[in-house]
């Protein structure tokens, strides 16, 4: 009976302790990069400000088009979605509330930061398992580099000011694309849904929406590059790893969007 009850706690606590550990490895290791940050300073010796910059510049160009796309095409279903419902009542003119609002708090950092999780923390996780499964990240230790100061700190910090800057944009081009479906499909004239749309979104919006991406790109970067540190088994774990940064990234961004959610609530 006893053992019976003693497995029944290990599976019910074991998950627990687990995760636990995983999250106490996260902080380690944005402890690490933390530590490293005065080496993102222009005018420090051995800066890596330089390689942040073209870090940034991979994140955000080369996300763009997907972002854009994403982001467009949010900003129509959302518009008719809206209106579909509300012209039963004649209020068609509150698309414009729903599409800015909808976006700007919500779907647009989260969805974006899905993308980049799946892009972006993807390639983390495969950059530092591959240099691991090849022993780079050995001989980095050997010559006393330590591999959160070049690989960890510039990324997160990349991620911390890129992803911000996605999530700005996109929601520009989604409150557009509302635009679009608003004044060429439900007979809304520009000014009223442009009128519309400055009346009801403000500044406290765009910022409930952007302080979540800061933590988004946080995750992102410290879960692929505790996945990228933690491959074993050659080129079959790099998948493995790659696999799970984003599984994991996507999880944990959908948790603490609900948190934020839930405190925003109560205030």
């Amino acid at each position: 009976m006893w053992q019976f009850f003693s497995g029944i706690l290990k599976i019910l606590v074991f998950p627990v302790t687990s995760f636990l550990e995983y999250l106490g490895t996260l902080a380690i290791m944005f402890g690490e990069a933390c530590y490293y940050l005065p080496y993102a300073l222009p005018f420090r010796k051995s800066s890596k400000w330089k390689y942040i910059l073209g870090q940034i510049a991979k994140i955000g160009f080369e996300s763009l088009p997907i972002v854009f796309l994403m982001a467009f095409l949010l900003g129509v279903i959302l518009a008719l979605q809206a209106a579909k419902q509300l012209e039963r009542f004649g209020a068609t003119i509150y698309v414009a509330d729903l599409v800015a609002i909808s976006l700007t708090r919500e779907i647009g950092p989260i969805l974006i930061s899905i993308i980049i999780a799946g892009r972006t923390g993807s390639a983390i996780a495969s950059e530092i398992g591959t240099m691991l499964v090849t022993e780079e990240i050995t001989a980095l230790r050997a010559m006393g580099i330590k591999p959160a100061k070049i690989l960890v700190m510039p990324k997160t910090v990349a991620l911390f000011f890129g992803l911000p800057g996605l999530v700005l944009l996109g929601d520009f081009i989604g409150i557009a694309a509302g635009f679009f479906i608003g004044c060429f499909m439900l007979d809304i004239s520009f000014w009223d849904y442009y009128n519309q749309t400055i009346k009801i979104l403000s500044m406290a919006h765009i910022w409930a929406g952007i302080k979540k991406c800061f933590v988004f790109a946080i995750v992102i970067s410290m879960v692929g590059a505790y996945r990228g540190f933690s491959v074993t088994g050659g080129a079959e774990g790099v998948g493995k790893a790659t696999t799970s940064a984003v599984v994991d990234s996507i999880i944990l961004i959908i948790a603490i969007n609900s948190l934020f959610t839930l405190i925003s609530y109560y205030q």
